[in-house]
């Protein structure tokens, strides 16, 4: 009789279920979008209930698609996007306001407002810069502005959380308020050397230590949950894991030195960097990766805001191609003597560069550019992005460049895959799956309920690409991209020219 580990994957735009039986093969998957609340601001929230509600009809339908007995399922994992700050009462479930989401910049204010006096005491307790995209600002935010959370927190009935606090609770009949360390660690209130939340983080950000949830060990049991009845018994929720963290330990990158990049809409450039902390003042991130039985592992990581979302770019905005599959033809048949660059600085220039008011630019074009070239810089753009910081975090840590795991859907372009591996100067390694997140909180989950073995050597397959052009070529080429990236710093100032 099959046994099966059933796993949750909310994402920014979705909220998805899986099964995966006991070899950790997939076996089927569904998927629900919910709103992405934008005002006239640009500020982006979710609807909590939402996400909720659609998490018990992603696992209805795959009951239904599968037909298995649900008793056969021994475990639940459960991973997340990461920095989302939600607030709901204690007493009722209740959300008292929208979720705020990982993009939102509504509290850069309040960040100003504190950085000077505490902006470097931040970085060192926490090994992230002082930024609105990280859970602090956003509880701040909240705390501040919001008459609910106000009240609730007068009260003691206050529960700030990351969404993974939020759907334990909710699924555990609010039995359950915990958190643990990788979602921890992204909020900007967990000393990431005690791995506690730090009294002093919270009185600067004004949190009520009394209202964040309890911290876990990653492959902690969770609680137990019937996921409103749609199961016919509960079942054990054995870990909880940030999306990004939980794509790396399901790339099986469990060891130093192994490094990783998911290429999403943006893109999270990781490695694992072992059990020594090491901060980074130069712009690149320290968070925890996971703790599990005892033993913490962290990670240094770099995010690019414009990765998958360059395609996008040319599809929607540009209307150069009709089909994502249609930028790989076009960048094979671009004209190899082309010195197109694109620096898809849209919002600004992530890692390692944090060049929030940097414009976009598209340079060194001649007269044979057209089409194909554009489509060509665009793709190169994302592996000229992942290699900066690739370069920055080997050179942090002292270690050799060796391999790059890839996850996502953009790693379907063969292209895009071999540039990677070309500019690098690494093999790249392209999994046979892409739901990586899932996979990594079904694994974890698996082995801490004794149906997978520890060691997930052979679990996936992959596809490498490997280095293909001279030094000689990967040196020109990555100098014309830096010459471009300079550019970003010379500010365009527009002349009025009168027409009359």
């Amino acid at each position: 009789m099959s046994k099966y580990i059933l796993a949750i994957d909310q994402s920014t735009q979705n909220t998805k279920a899986f099964l995966f039986d006991q070899r950790g093969h997939l076996v089927a998957k569904t998927s629900k979008a919910h709103q992405q609340l934008i005002n006239e601001k640009g500020w982006i929230s979710h609807n909590l209930e939402e996400i909720y509600e659609h998490l018990i009809d992603v696992v209805r339908e795959l009951m239904l698609i599968t037909q298995i007995d649900t008793r056969d399922i021994v475990a639940m994992g459960i991973s997340n996007q990461r920095e989302t700050a939600a607030a709901w009462s204690r007493a009722t479930g209740r959300p008292l306001h929208y979720a705020l989401v990982w993009q939102c910049a509504r509290a850069a204010e309040l960040c100003e407002d504190i950085r000077e006096e505490y902006g470097t005491a931040i970085r060192d307790k926490t090994g992230m810069h002082l930024s609105p995209y990280f859970s602090a600002a956003k509880f701040a935010w909240m705390h501040r502005h919001i008459e609910e959370v106000q009240t609730a927190a007068a009260q003691q009935d206050l529960c700030f959380g990351t969404i993974d606090s939020w759907l334990l609770f909710r699924l555990t009949g609010g039995t359950e308020y915990r958190t643990e360390v990788s979602n921890a660690s992204r909020t900007q209130l967990l000393n990431i050397q005690t791995l506690a939340w730090d009294a002093e983080l919270c009185d600067w950000f004004n949190i009520p230590m009394n209202a964040l949830p309890h911290v876990e060990e990653s492959n902690a049991l969770f609680g137990y949950t019937d996921i409103e009845g749609v199961l016919k018994q509960k079942i054990p929720i054995y870990t909880m894991l940030g999306d990004s963290q939980s794509a790396l330990f399901g790339q099986g990158c469990r060891e130093k030195g192994t490094v990783k990049a998911t290429i999403g809409t943006g893109s999270s450039v990781m490695m694992n960097i072992g059990q020594e902390l090491v901060i980074d003042p130069h712009g690149l991130l320290t968070s925890v990766a996971w703790t599990m039985n005892g033993i913490t592992h962290y990670v240094l990581e770099g995010n690019i805001n414009y990765a998958g979302a360059v395609i996008r770019w040319l599809k929607e905005d540009m209307q150069l191609v009709e089909d994502s599959a249609e930028t790989q033809w076009l960048a094979k048949a671009a004209f190899p003597g082309d010195t197109t660059y694109l620096v898809p600085a849209f919002t600004g220039l992530g890692a390692p560069y944090w060049e929030d008011q940097a414009k976009a630019i598209l340079c060194g074009m001649s007269r044979m550019t057209g089409r194909a070239e554009v489509v060509k810089a665009s793709l190169d753009s994302i592996a000229y992005q992942i290699e900066d910081i690739l370069d920055c975090i080997h050179q942090r840590v002292g270690l050799p460049k060796t391999a790059l795991k890839v996850d996502g859907g953009v790693t379907s372009n063969e292209y895009l895959m071999q540039f990677q591996s070309n500019i690098s100067r690494v093999d790249v390694h392209v999994p046979n799956v892409n739901e990586l997140s899932a996979l990594g909180a079904a694994y974890s989950a698996g082995i801490a309920a004794g149906l997978y073995p520890h060691s997930m050597k052979g679990m996936l397959h992959y596809t490498t690409f490997q280095q293909a052009i001279s030094e000689e070529e990967r040196q020109v080429l990555l100098n014309g991209w830096h010459e471009a990236v300079q550019l970003i710093h010379r500010p365009i100032t527009p002349t009025l020219v009168s027409l009359q």
